[in-house]
């Protein structure tokens, strides 16, 4: 049994046995993996690609899940007792909750493997996907250089710790005041995209829109990258805002296309998960 509560709880090899696993799973290999277990899922009414994709996976796997909204986590009864209760019935709990305290607490007590599914500090699942999804389209994606272009967040940091252990050169591009701790920053838009392969933002909130109104993604600044670069949002993204509106209609973008991918890799860390 393995959490996973950040990214970097990964080493290089189990991001890779993911991915193998992955293939695995479309291949049909584990269909009847998750036979008469049960997976709890905490998810906000907000919560929908990440929520559909583990649910589907879940049931495509074989077992059962059981929903509920994070807030069900926030109550008086120790968390401890919470848990050990839940240790009779629950094979994985799958967690989307504001506070990684809480995930951290859980896995503590916890018989079941916990994988967070975001936190305000981190997104783990869905930049293994995306790696999954770089991994099928570039002979060697852990020799592209990254650039994240937005505001340090649950995103931005889970890049940085997908840079630590994949080895990958990321950079950051941001206003004064955005900085991830650690990661090297080019202020200039134009010329932190000169020599990038891959491009990632984030959505802004409405407090960042202003201090980010020079840093928004255009044709003309992908125009600048390397050839063959991509664009790859982190959904939700807002066209006008951290990207325009070309930008998704070209080349560049495959979003829709490599969130394709969150099913399968979903499965794979469930099954990975249990298997370790």
């Amino acid at each position: 049994m393995q959490h996973l509560i950040r990214l970097d709880n990964y080493t290089k090899e189990d991001v890779f046995e993911i991915f193998r696993i992955a293939d695995e799973v479309k291949e049909g290999k584990y269909g009847n993996f998750l036979a008469g277990k049960t997976v709890l899922l905490f998810f906000p009414n907000s919560s929908i690609r990440t929520r559909v994709a583990f649910e589907k996976g879940v049931h495509m796997l074989g077992g059962e899940t059981i929903l509920f909204p994070p807030d069900a986590l926030d109550k008086r009864e120790k968390m401890e007792d919470v848990v050990k209760y839940l240790n009779n019935w629950v094979d994985v709990a799958v967690i989307r909750h504001k506070d990684i305290g809480v995930l951290e607490e859980i896995a503590t007590y916890a018989a079941f493997p916990v994988i967070n599914a975001l936190t305000d500090v981190n997104h783990p699942c869905e930049i293994i996907s995306d790696l999954y999804a770089f991994s099928k389209v570039r002979n060697h994606f852990c020799n592209d250089r990254f650039l994240f272009v937005g505001a340090k967040g649950n995103v931005g940091e889970t890049w940085q710790e997908a840079a630590r252990v994949m080895g990958f050169e990321l950079r950051q591009c941001c206003p004064k005041g955005y900085e991830i701790e650690g990661v090297e920053v080019i202020r200039d838009l134009r010329e932190a995209v000169k020599g990038t392969d891959i491009v990632c933002t984030d959505s802004l909130t409405h407090g960042e829109l202003h201090a980010f109104k020079n840093y928004q993604v255009t044709m003309e600044i992908m125009n600048l990258a390397n050839g063959g670069a991509m664009f790859n949002p982190c959904p939700p993204f807002y066209r006008g805002e951290e990207v325009a509106e070309d930008v998704i209609n070209s080349p560049y973008f495959v979003g829709y296309e490599f969130k394709g991918h969150l099913l399968e890799v979903h499965q794979a860390i469930l099954i990975f998960s249990l298997l370790h």
